[in-house]
């Protein structure tokens, strides 16, 4: 009997920890967290500590989430968070094994804090 399971994940960060980041120059950081192509979206912004602390607390509500399915977390890295042509951002999960999982998020951002809420969905077999 298949059944459809649902779960989620949400994670608020404050911006002013990727400023410092940034800052400082804690580049590996970056490179352990995101993908050249998160990157390159974040830094063509002008405010790329938004996006970046966007992006992380997406990670981090995918993680969330993929804990309250019943999953392993995998790697921030193999977590990629990027928009679609109409802005929306969209999530992939880069584990074979998680391919057949849907992943829905939502990233907001104001002066101080970025936020996001993620669902995971799927059928599985049982």
């Amino acid at each position: 009997m298949d059944f459809m399971q649902i779960s989620i994940g949400t994670d608020i960060v404050t911006i002013r920890r990727f400023n410092d980041i940034v800052n400082n120059e804690e580049y590996s950081f970056l490179q352990k967290n995101y993908s050249d192509n998160e990157l390159d979206y974040c830094f063509s912004k002008e405010n790329a500590c938004s996006h970046l602390a966007g992006r992380f607390a997406g990670k981090e509500a995918v993680i969330k989430a993929l804990y309250a399915y019943g999953l392993k977390p995998v790697a921030y890295k193999k977590i990629e968070i990027l928009n679609d042509e109409n802005g929306v951002p969209k999530v992939w999960i880069k584990v074979k094994s998680y391919e057949k999982l849907k992943t829905e998020i939502s990233i907001s951002h104001c002066e101080d804090k970025a936020i996001a809420f993620a669902i995971i969905y799927g059928v599985l077999e049982k």
